[in-house]
């Protein structure tokens, strides 16, 4: 068992926190991953790893060492890739989640031209509302929207903003005036989501006090949905006024499907990093195919004016 082995096995087990994830990322056999981790503890002196029947986590010792040994691989594999030349070109498998809304706009116009700028890399999209477990079903890449939680062993990058916008059709608003303040919106028909717990109201803050309270309205409607782009079609229909993400509704305010209202205030205010990210493990830095991927996702969301806002 040589040092390059134990130290990649060293590095699988960190990432994934437990030799069962590791194992099956590197197509070993628990028992041969344990064995590379114990050969390096034994060699280095030196005690790695806490390890309990529910966790595995570094000693500190063995966070110093994960930094050196990483960037030690990602070295290694650096130089493998510039002498097969395969920094010219992404190839293999590249799998990648991310909401079914978000992918029907952003991400399946990119198909084409990923497969023309490299024919050598297959597109494996897996499309959910839900949060995938990257390790366990080894996802390359993940896109997600909202806060970020606990992102351990994962690097994050900000992609745009996910800035909520209030909004009706023109039809509707022939009918009904449109809301100058939140508390005009008790005079609405609002389309709201459908939550399992108690129903939420609408929160506002004025764009010029970023010290101001924040406004509850507790709105009304008939009609509720668990998915954004049922609720976006309703809009458009006419049914009423909308809290829909901006991205999610910037096409159709451009060609003026939707009016936006209140303007001069943050609907739905909350934490500042809240927003579009990509996601990707850090055994993966360096990776020409998920850097490709989303090089070529930033300039498709780079195309629609507004929802690269930061």
């Amino acid at each position: 068992m040589n040092k390059f082995s134990e130290m990649q096995a060293f590095v699988a087990v960190a990432d994934t926190a437990g030799f069962s994830a590791a194992a099956r990322q590197m197509g070993l056999a628990p028992s041969s991953v344990l064995r590379l981790v114990d050969a390096l503890e034994e060699r280095l002196g030196v005690k790695l790893l806490h390890r309990s029947t529910r966790s595995v986590t570094l000693t500190e010792g063995g966070r110093e060492f994960y930094e050196r040994v990483v960037a030690v691989l990602q070295q290694l594999e650096s130089a493998d890739a510039q002498a097969a030349n395969l920094e010219q070109e992404p190839h293999g498998v590249l799998k990648v989640t991310a909401p079914v809304t978000f992918s029907t706009l952003y991400l399946a116009p990119i198909c084409r031209e990923l497969h023309r700028r490299y024919p050598h890399l297959q597109l494996d999209l897996q499309l959910s509302d839900g949060m995938s477990n990257m390790i366990d079903e080894s996802i390359d890449v993940a896109v997600r929207i909202g806060v970020l939680g606990d992102q351990s062993n994962m690097i994050a990058r900000r992609l745009a903003a996910h800035a909520r916008v209030i909004c009706a059709s023109p039809d509707y608003l022939r009918t009904h005036s449109p809301a100058e303040r939140p508390s005009d919106l008790l005079a609405h028909s609002c389309l709201q989501f459908s939550y399992d717990g108690p129903r939420r109201g609408w929160r506002f803050r004025h764009h010029e006090d970023d010290s101001a309270d924040i406004e509850e309205v507790d709105v009304q409607g008939n009609f509720f949905a668990n998915n954004a782009e049922m609720i976006r079609q309703a809009a458009i229909s006419g049914r009423g006024v909308a809290m829909l993400a901006r991205w999610l509704v910037g096409e159709d305010l451009r060609a003026g499907r939707l009016v936006s209202m209140l303007d001069n205030y943050e609907a739905n205010p909350g934490p500042m990093d809240v927003g579009i990210y990509v996601i990707y493990p850090a055994n993966r830095r360096g990776s020409v195919k998920v850097k490709a991927f989303i090089e070529l996702l930033t300039e498709q969301l780079s195309s629609h004016p507004g929802v690269m806002e930061k």
